[in-house]
């Protein structure tokens, strides 16, 4: 249930791709519950083929986040519940920015990972306000809703409904519903489970209001012990990726992109390689826009910092990014 804000005839790709703010890992696990309810989750989890917006999402994991300038973010926990961080960026290109976040994870807990409800925001020095709220009702529905303004203007409401059965996934989302004005975004998913290895699924996409439209994709993915090939094709265009672990330290993953209104593509490479005796993770990239990008993240145990160093290059437009952070916490 992807964020639909950029959602209209000129999109690239489905609603799905639209990236929307990543709620984090719920804080440490309040208390255990009942072994029966343990064991109904997972027999749902291992059957369920997921989210449909999660069909290229590891080999999108692959690639780096570049940045640009000086970047410090502390997080900090404050009980089992409570968490937040505080993030300074100071770049050459552009004002400095500092943003406030807040993180609630409740007490009923669904899985070893997982509690609920979440509530999380983001808030930074204009006022710009990104927000989550994200609850599971019951063993199969959950339910989502994504708040953001700029300053004092409302860009986004948005409300997601997911039902997960023992083998498929079906999610509607509504995005800036305007009864008064009659415009709005409605977004349908469908993810079925054929074998162990193959899913299958579509999404319907329908925008009213002045500019009315409708979209239609379908998907694939296909998932083996090391690989796995995911592609989703529709009237805005293609979206292939392959992802590939070669052990357990190294993954590499490809995409191919397609948008049909702009009759432009581009291919991009990516890998991740982990050096577990150095706590050293590297993330790079190349595209057929010229682009390299790498991102290299150094933990210093048994302090909890983690020091980031970032570059970017693309040759054809003579432009070239780096930066460097600390994380702490």
């Amino acid at each position: 249930m992807g964020n639909v804000l950029a959602a209209s005839p000129s999109s690239s790709s489905s609603s799905s791709n639209v990236s929307s703010m990543p709620p984090p890992p719920p804080l440490t696990a309040p208390a255990p519950v009942e072994e029966k309810k343990q064991s109904s989750h997972k027999k749902i989890s291992d059957n369920n083929p997921g989210t449909y917006e999660d069909l290229h999402k590891a080999c999108k994991e692959v690639f780096p986040q570049p940045f640009e300038g000086c970047k410090l973010v502390i997080n900090k926990g404050l009980s089992n519940h409570f968490q937040v961080s505080h993030t300074l960026q100071l770049s050459g290109i552009g004002p400095g920015a500092y943003h406030f976040g807040a993180t609630y994870v409740g007490n009923k807990q669904t899985g070893p990972n997982e509690a609920f409800p979440v509530l999380l925001g983001d808030i930074d020095t204009n006022g710009s306000l990104n927000a989550q709220m994200i609850h599971q009702f019951t063993d199969r529905i959950r339910g989502k809703t994504i708040i953001q303004t700029q300053k004092s203007v409302w860009v986004l409401i948005q409300s997601d409904a997911e039902y997960r059965g023992n083998d498929f996934t079906a999610s509607i989302t509504t995005a800036n519903i305007d009864i008064i004005n009659n415009s709005g975004v409605v977004v349908g998913h469908y993810l079925q489970r054929m074998t162990p290895s193959v899913d299958v699924g579509g999404e319907l996409l329908y925008q009213y209001g002045s500019q009315e439209a409708d979209m239609m994709s379908v998907a694939g993915r296909y998932t083996s012990d090391r690989w796995i090939a995911s592609a989703t094709v529709g009237q805005t265009g293609w979206h292939l990726s392959y992802w590939h672990k070669g052990n357990e330290n190294v993954k590499v993953g490809v995409e191919y992109e397609y948008n049909t209104r702009a009759r432009d593509s581009s291919v991009s490479a990516g890998y991740q390689m982990e050096v577990p005796k150095s706590n050293i993770t590297f993330r790079g990239m190349l595209d057929t826009n010229w682009t390299v990008a790498a991102v290299m993240e150094k933990r210093l145990p048994p302090l909890p910092f983690t020091f980031v160093l970032s570059g970017m290059i693309n040759h054809a437009k003579n432009q070239s990014r780096f930066g460097f952070g600390l994380n702490i916490g």
